[in-house]
């Protein structure tokens, strides 16, 4: 097939080649390009192994660290979105600073020696409030989102080159001698074109010509779009890409997102996705030919403010990612595709030299094995059973495969690795209280004033008023009633029925709090229907709507609503049916904490604040603290409270809501057979997320403020800082499970268990070893009846007031084989301090 050297225009095949690189004077012609096989630097195919790290999720304190970690887990590639609505707020205003210092954030890339794919979109979806539109764009004249619309066309095209710009200014093009190898236009627009045709298909097509025009010098992509125009290549994102093929022979199979977990929804379970099924899905992808990878999430990091979307996106975006969102590695999924890319990079050179000999080795299992000129050979050895291990013959020898897996063999006779044998160690973490609060409380307003309010006759869309300005949109209208209502007289109060497209609302009656209801992930509208007690003459009804994230997905979301929308009823009084929903309503936009901004410093002193804990609803809490020893990750424990939103020295952690506790199935969890966003979950009956992510950064060493504004009217008594902390590393090595840093060594069939602790400590503790036939998982491990008396003693010999260790896992070194003729294995647990 034909290499593709980009320039201002098409992509040319062979017979034009030599005329095409004569003719170019950009350094483009010889930077990167791409053909069927892989993606082309510096005339070198390469299969690259990327992931995904959002700059505005973490702080510009944390990147270095979360970048290295990336190349120490094996990749090449760094892939973040860029943000529209964190960059240009306002119309031509724009903002580059802090969380959103891209140019940054790039250039320690480049720093750490790997690569960038930057997807523009500027359409991102990712969770993110509004896609990643700026809410400005909702209200241009005449606008329609992603599609052939001319003002959205102009507006779109303005950001994407404005971002393009800034990168050749930088310099951090590949051609320039920057990191930036690929870049993204659009973001899954295949199932939009699906349902919306001909004017999506012409935008599609427009958003092509548009982002080629640009002459980046790098192939663009479009994500989920089996029409990208050319020269645009098309790739997928899914929990799998092996049935994935491109809508062109000379393009290159690209996954741009394999999905490491699931986003977590407040009233959701927690997914996880076990590392035996996500090394499974890249191993399959790169053994039928794909030869680019990029995890979604590889650090998921946190949704800070009010970034996160859906609605009822939670705060924490951890994603059950390879880094957590405190920027810890998670064990063991990062050492174990580690090891997988390992094994993958020792195939590359046999990998982009052709295509795969595909060979049946029995009903469901088969061998992908690539072959070059030069001798280069390597084979991936295939089961597809979801419960039996298989025998199969390869080369004249015997593989034993276990279920659901995929054996790689990087010489097509050595294995090095196996996608469902987790040889690294597991790190069970903890949650440690570090710091107690002292509490004083300020309560919000609950019937608001005539001050800063209008008022309007019918109701009102929320994000109209507010242009998510603030979570919180008041509706407030009167209520009359004569003396001679029959509830009055001991008949059953009146009910009020209250129809929202979403998120969440309270009603006050009369100052007083009458109920609360909310929507959910699937569905944001709400219903409120409650007897509420009205007293003759008189009376205020107000409503405080609360919105929880703007949506970052469907078909036209400019369209969409939020807010008490009606019809509201009055039912039960001697008429009958009372409809308010056209009578006047007042209406505020936010809170009155908000516009004394309680939580800023010179915000707090404007109120006078009680020392006690009402735990009432719209109560506002501050306390000062002093930030705890160390370097641990800190998170505030927010489990004793109901709904809010947190800050720290005025920066905000973001939305809070352990009161809303997840509904759903959380049973146990098997790797075996294809996963979904629906298997392996957890909190069932606890809250969604319970602690939540404070940078280090934004504390101070002494004096830092925590403000809290509690809606429902939790205890915040309960809260405590806690410290992320390793509590135990553990392994579990069979005998016979090779260890791939050793593999061309004489010694590469010699399994090894492998320890190390977090920077700064040492193992000071064994809690459990065992050479035999140990059971139970980490945590939980306990003798079999196979058992070598000095495990105990290797371990501690070996092992004690070191940061990291190795032991062999051989009889030899346990004193003996304890039960010779059977299949053994080594446990341990051990503490690092």
């Amino acid at each position: 097939m034909g290499t593709h050297w980009w320039s201002p225009g098409r992509a040319v095949g062979p017979p034009l080649l030599a005329v095409v690189i004569l003719s170019l004077l950009t350094p483009a012609a010889a930077s990167v390009a791409y053909d069927h096989k892989a993606i082309i630097i510096n005339g070198q195919r390469r299969i690259l192994l990327s992931g995904s790290i959002h700059y505005p999720r973490s702080t510009p304190q944390m990147w270095p660290d979360l970048i290295q970690k990336a190349k120490d887990g094996g990749l090449d590639v760094i892939q973040t979105y860029v943000f529209w609505n964190g960059h240009e707020p306002s119309p031509g205003q724009y903002y580059f600073e802090e969380r959103f210092d891209l140019v940054q954030f790039i250039n320690l890339v480049k720093k750490a020696g790997l690569y960038v794919n930057l997807r523009i979109g500027p359409y991102i979806c990712a969770e993110w409030n509004f896609g990643g539109f700026p809410v400005w764009l909702k209200y241009v004249p005449g606008i329609q989102f992603r599609t052939a619309n001319e003002p959205f066309k102009a507006a779109m095209k303005n950001f994407t080159a404005k971002i393009v710009s800034m990168m050749k200014s930088e310099g951090l093009f590949h051609w320039q001698g920057g990191p930036i190898i690929l870049c993204q236009i659009e973001n899954e627009f295949g199932p939009l074109e699906w349902d919306q045709g001909a004017p999506v298909k012409a935008y599609a097509a427009w958003a092509a010509e548009m982002a080629v025009g640009l002459d980046t010098g790098v192939p663009w992509i479009m994500c989920k779009e089996d029409d990208a125009p050319d020269p645009v290549i098309n790739t997928w994102n899914g929990f799998y890409g092996d049935y994935f093929s491109t809508n062109r022979p000379y393009k290159p199979a690209m996954l741009t997102e394999v999905w490491t977990g699931w986003f977590t929804g407040f009233g959701a379970p927690v997914p996880h996705r076990p590392v035996e099924d996500l090394a499974f899905a890249v191993a399959k992808f790169i053994q039928k030919g794909g030869s680019f990878v990029n995890y979604y999430m590889y650090h998921g990091g946190t949704n800070f403010g009010r970034t996160a979307g859906g609605p009822f996106i939670a705060t924490s975006y951890d994603y059950d990612a390879p880094i957590d969102e405190f920027g810890l590695v998670r064990e063991p999924k990062w050492g174990h595709l580690r090891d997988l890319h390992r094994a993958i990079k020792l195939c590359e050179m046999a990998l982009v030299s052709g295509d795969p000999v595909v060979t049946s080795l029995g009903n469901t299992q088969e061998s992908y094995v690539y072959g070059s000129n030069s001798g280069y050979c390597a084979a991936f050895l295939a089961n597809y059973d979801t419960k039996y291990y298989a025998r199969v013959i390869f080369n004249g020898m015997h593989y034993d495969l276990p279920p659901w897996s995929i054996t790689i063999l990087p010489d097509c006779k050595t294995t090095v690795f196996n996608t469902a044998k987790v040889g690294v160690q597991t790190s069970l973490m903890q949650m440690n209280p570090v710091v107690g609060f002292t509490w004083q409380s300020y309560g919000d307003e609950t019937k608001f004033d005539d001050d800063n309010s209008f008022t309007a006759i019918g109701l009102l869309e929320q994000i109209n008023m507010t242009r998510d300005t603030s979570d919180y949109l008041w509706y407030k209208t009167n209520v009359d009633i004569a003396q001679d209502e029959s509830f009055l007289k001991g008949g059953a109060y009146p009910v009020l029925t209250v129809m929202s497209a979403g998120h969440s609302l309270s009603v006050f009656v009369n100052g007083q709090l009458a109920g609360s209801a909310y929507g959910g992930l699937q569905d944001p509208r709400l219903t409120y229907s409650e007897c509420i007690e009205l007293q003759s003459g008189s009376n205020t009804i107000s409503i405080l709507s609360a919105s929880v994230g703007l949506p970052n997905v469907g078909e036209h979301f400019e369209t969409w609503n939020t807010g008490v929308l009606g019809p509201v009823t009055l039912s039960g009084l001697n008429e009958g049916k009372r409809d308010l929903t056209w009578q006047n309503w007042s209406y505020k936009i936010g809170l009155k904490g908000e516009a004394l901004n309680l939580h800023t410093t010179s915000g707090i002193s404007s109120v006078e604040w009680q020392e006690s804990y009402p735990k009432q609803p719209l109560t506002w809490y501050k306390a000062f603290f002093d930030a705890p020893e160390g370097s641990d990750p800190l998170a505030i424990d927010m489990g004793s409270m109901g709904k809010g939103q947190i800050w720290i020295n005025g920066q905000s952690i973001g939305r809070y809501w352990p009161g809303y506790t997840a509904t759903g199935d959380c049973g146990a969890c098997d790797y075996h057979g294809e996963f979904n966003e629906a298997k392996c979950r957890t909190n069932c009956g606890e809250p969604s997320q319970r602690w939540y992510h404070v940078p280090r950064s934004w504390l101070n060493p002494t004096g830092n403020l925590l403000v809290l504004f509690e809606e429902w009217g939790g205890d915040p008594s309960g809260i405590s800082m806690v410290a992320r902390k390793v509590g135990s590393i553990c392994a579990y090595v069979s005998e016979w499970q090779p260890s791939i840093i050793n593999w061309r060594m004489k010694d590469y069939k010699k399994a090894k268990v492998h320890l190390s602790c977090p920077e700064g400590k040492k193992i000071t503790t064994i809690k459990f070893a065992s050479f035999g036939t140990p059971q139970g998982v980490c945590g939980n491990f306990s003798e079999g009846s196979c058992h070598a008396r000095k495990s105990f003693d290797v371990f501690e010999k070996r092992c004690i007031g070191l940061a990291s260790c190795s032991v062999a896992v051989v009889a030899e070194v346990f004193g003996g084989d304890p039960c010779p003729g059977v299949m053994k294995a080594s446990a341990v647990e051990a503490i690092c301090e």
